[in-house]
């Protein structure tokens, strides 16, 4: 009962985006704001990402059970003023406030399937996780797209309402975790910091070779901002009695190394989910519902693959050979990607996105379990919350320095064919119906240039993936701690983990 609520509640966090997503069109055609589209999406992925490692420390210091329950009331809080907003400026503003939420909801399932469930015996409960998130990237548009034109876009606000209170029905009743009230102090400055420094970053990435140029002054000033705040932020955490994200938590080899293999699974997985409909609906001809279908041969694989994994984990304990196979599997199956063509067909797609999918499900949770398991139980939440952010960090950085890659590489494309410069002045991506308009000549030209662009894209996704399989051979496959019954969490022993300067 307890992981139907948690399912529920993740559910949330990952369909919301999805469903969104479907119904841009429909809300920029009644609330206006075009120039404005972008920051509906971005409102929402920076409040996210910059409030993921607070509730984390917040659950640590307080209990998880109130502050899991507190964002999912902020969740919908936000939900019901996003579909009732009246204006662009109020649906953004809606939508940052709701993303607020969604940062609790994602690290408060984690950290409490960490905090009731053993090591040994959460491999397979994660696994559950990959599915909701499988689920919630497959079902996300054609429940969007369905709503949208059958109830209105605000729908796809409001229908995070009934299901938010089941959730919240289900965790108030049948949730029972241990009381905490922390006598230390809130660390506010390390929070000030760390939310400017990730807000500057996850702008610098989406602005980046956008809205600025790359060396525009927006641009420098964002990463020199980003830069400086982190680095006060590293200083302020040594001097905090209770700090954001201990800085101990970095002294375990595996916490590190596992930290940087999130990063690169998220620069990688979120670019090919990025560019991959892009190909599908260009190069490939598909709508955008059928290119969401066509997406299933990597999210089946990947949740097939990440419940045996997670199966396999409980029923002998071993964990480290998992990454390294899907470091192998997501290199082997970018680079496959980045061999298709005018030519590639669906199926032939479909294998090389199983592949893909397949190296995912390996290594998707059980970056969390290794992640978990390398932190004392206190840290239990910051352990969790970090492992979430460097994937989500890494995950704006790949779809925004990959975005740049892919528009040099059409527009430079289309420089060479009569009329292509002009056609595709101001950005690579042009939707189907201004392709189909286009003169025969013209449209092969820009078919080519997009498959180009993919190809570096996914190569140079392949490349960058080699660093996380090369980092999952140092990890150190410790014993994953016992059962809670075994003994009570304050006596576990704090990690097994040696130290990183140790391990390198």
């Amino acid at each position: 009962m307890v992981m139907a609520g948690l399912l529920i509640a993740m559910m949330l966090a990952m369909l919301d985006n999805m469903i969104v997503g479907t119904a841009m069109p429909t809300i920029v055609g009644e609330l206006g704001g075009l120039n404005h589209l972008s920051w509906v999406v971005t409102a929402y992925t920076l409040a996210t990402a910059a409030s993921t490692p607070i509730w984390g420390k917040l659950g640590d210091m307080y209990g998880r059970k109130g502050i899991f329950l507190t964002s999912i009331v902020l969740f919908l809080v936000g939900s019901a003023a996003s579909g009732a907003a009246q204006s662009m400026d109020q649906l953004i503003a809606f939508r940052a406030f709701q993303g607020l939420g969604a940062g609790g909801l994602m690290v408060g399932v984690m950290a409490i399937i960490g905090e009731l469930i053993p090591p040994r015996e959460r491999g397979k409960y994660q696994g559950m996780i990959a599915g909701v998130m499988a689920i919630a990237m497959i079902g996300g548009p054609l429940v969007g797209g369905s709503i949208t034109d059958n109830w209105g876009w605000r729908w796809s606000f409001y229908i995070n309402l009934p299901i938010g209170v089941i959730a919240l029905a289900v965790v108030t009743i049948v949730l029972h975790l241990p009381k905490k009230r922390s006598q230390g102090r809130i660390d506010y400055l390390g929070g000030a910091l760390l939310t400017v420094s990730i807000t500057s970053l996850v702008l610098l990435t989406t602005w980046g070779g956008t809205q600025y140029a790359w060396g525009s002054a927006q641009i420098i000033g964002l990463l020199v901002l980003g830069l400086v705040t982190l680095a006060a932020f590293v200083w302020a955490e040594t001097r905090a009695p209770e700090p954001i994200m201990p800085l101990r938590i970095f002294r375990s080899a595996n916490f590190s190394l596992i930290s940087l293999i999130g990063f690169l699974v998220g620069f990688t997985m979120f670019g090919a989910m990025t560019f991959l409909p892009l190909y599908q609906q260009t190069v490939q001809g598909a709508s955008a519902t059928n290119s969401g279908l066509l997406l299933l041969p990597m999210l089946l694989a990947m949740m097939v693959v990440s419940m045996i994994a997670g199966r396999v984990t409980t029923a002998t304990g071993r964990y480290k050979i998992f990454p390294i196979i899907g470091g192998a599997l997501i290199t082997v199956g970018l680079f496959l990607l980045s061999t298709m063509d005018v030519h590639t067909t669906r199926f032939m797609s479909g294998v090389f996105m199983a592949v893909l999918g397949a190296g995912m499900g390996f290594i998707m949770q059980i970056t969390m379990l290794v992640a978990q398991n390398s932190v004392e139980m206190r840290d239990i939440g910051v352990g969790s919350s970090s492992a979430t952010l460097f994937r989500t960090i890494g995950g704006s950085f790949g779809v925004s320095l990959f975005g740049a890659l892919f528009s040099h590489k059409v527009q430079h494309g289309m420089e060479a064919t009569s009329g292509g410069a002009a056609a595709t002045k101001g950005g690579a991506q042009l939707d189907p119906a201004t392709i189909a308009k286009f003169p025969p000549a013209l449209k092969d030209a820009y078919f080519h240039a997009v498959s180009s662009g993919t190809h570096v894209v996914f190569l140079w996704g392949a490349i960058v993936s080699v660093l996380g399989f090369l980092a999952a051979w140092f990890l150190i496959e410790t014993p994953l701690r016992g059962s809670a019954g075994k003994s009570k969490p304050s006596e576990q022993p704090a990690t097994d983990e040696p130290l990183l300067a140790d391990a390198l």
